[in-house]
């Protein structure tokens, strides 16, 4: 039988990889370069995004308006994202339309042409969308828990940028971080539907072939710090994230960390929804997560709270962290894998999921990791490795962010004294 994934790397430096999947009609396609905020000078942040939003602004043969109407003429759908370590860029489509998709993301990133007119235009859009944020508590709180926990590099700095830069990041800004970093070696372009290996890299040969080819400068080293940030704002709830550093995608505790998470608080039959929540009342929304990077992670709690219960809040999302080191029932981890596998295997029946999975497995370690191969990692796991891995965890630095009324959150140097009981 034949594998249906397949991968071609082409002189250039590209990279080209397919899944076939014959039983649906359509294709997603997309080019996922291995470059994002942490990889911003400090006075560039925020310009990966801003070439998000340029990438769709004209090309030397579209318009914008006309890179618009030919995805929509055929049904189509076209997107992009601004990551930490990733910028990318992608279609879905009617399989017989694949050619057209190949054609218009090739084109925006190799001919775009940063029309002055439409950066002014497009820079007045960003500067909402960032306000947008601002006004956004349960949104921002997060880039507060970022920089607080890697203070002074790229890897703490916001995906959109401070607006004082963004009010004034002239165009050769973008131009040069754009030949610099969207190279044909730092990118990973993926087709996954019902397609033809061998057409793709066709198609890619053809439309990517202005890509420059030197080598892109790598990742800056991301050094966790931890700490506190307090923000008092006129809100109704207090917004906080608490964290701690955790492990990067290769680290042998990965899958421990990730079903850890799901376990403490990645559901409704989760540690801290049914504690914090159900039993006590004292959040609306409360949920752990994961945020890992080539080199190191955060893992993360989230919480939304009263001016008066956040004093309280505090206090019994440190216990259910204590109790998690001390006590695990096989009941609860045989949840969390289902949990965890389900969300997997569902994502494979995803198009455009399985295009970015290819991409970003390839750009982390060179190769597609097989399903069954996950699977056996995740059924690998013990209570023994989730409570080691708790404790390596939540033993380390902690980081506090919170937005709102919050006088009544208690004082980091408390939450390391109650950590350390």
């Amino acid at each position: 039988m034949t594998d249906p994934i397949q991968i071609t790397r082409l002189p250039s430096g590209l990279t080209v990889a397919t899944e076939r999947m014959d039983r649906v009609e359509t294709v997603s396609f997309g080019a996922y370069v291995g470059t994002g905020t942490r990889d911003e000078e400090a006075s560039e942040n925020g310009v990966s995004h801003f070439l998000e939003h340029m990438a769709f602004k004209g090309t030397t043969s579209r318009s914008a308006v006309r890179i618009a109407e030919e995805i929509e003429n055929v049904g189509g759908h076209i997107n992009a994202y601004t990551a930490r370590e990733q910028t990318a860029y992608y279609v879905k489509l009617l399989k017989e339309d694949l050619a057209l998709g190949a054609d218009i993301i090739g084109d925006i990133l190799t001919h775009s042409v940063l029309e002055p007119d439409e950066l002014e235009r497009e820079r007045g859009v960003i500067l909402q969308e960032i306000g947008q944020a601002n006004d956004t508590p349960d949104d921002i709180i997060f880039d507060h828990f970022q920089e607080t926990a890697f203070p002074n590099q790229p890897m703490g700095r916001p995906t959109l940028g401070p607006e004082a830069l963004i009010r004034t990041m002239p165009r050769e800004t973008l131009t040069a971080y754009m030949q610099r970093h969207y190279t044909a070696p730092n990118m990973v372009v993926t087709a996954v539907g019902n397609l033809e290996h061998q057409r793709v890299v066709e198609l890619v040969e053809r439309h990517f072939a202005d890509l420059p080819t030197h080598t892109s400068p790598r990742h800056v080293a991301a050094h966790y710090a931890g700490g506190e940030l307090r923000v008092e704002r006129d809100l109704d709830q207090a917004h906080l994230v608490m964290g701690f550093p955790s492990v990067g995608y290769g680290d042998p505790d990965y899958y421990p960390t990730i079903l850890l998470s799901t376990l403490l608080g990645g559901g409704m039959s989760s540690r801290l929804f049914q504690e914090v929540r159900e039993k006590r009342g004292l959040v609306y929304s409360i949920y752990s997560f994961t945020a890992p990077f080539v080199d190191s992670g955060l893992f993360g709690i989230y919480a939304g709270t009263g001016e008066d219960e956040a004093r309280t809040l505090v206090p019994v999302v440190l216990d259910e962290l204590a109790k998690v080191r001390r006590e695990i029932d096989t009941a609860e981890l045989s949840r969390a894998r289902a949990q965890l596998k389900s969300s997997l295997l569902m994502s494979l029946e995803s198009t455009g999921a399985r295009c970015e999975q290819v991409a970003r497995q390839l750009q982390l370690f060179g190769r597609v990791i097989p399903t069954h191969e996950t699977v056996a990692k995740i059924d690998a796991v013990t209570v023994d490795d989730i409570r080691a891995t708790a404790t390596r965890v939540f033993t380390a630095a902690p980081t506090l962010a919170c937005i709102g009324p919050v006088a009544n959150v208690p004082p980091l140097s408390s939450i390391i004294s109650e950590l350390a009981a």
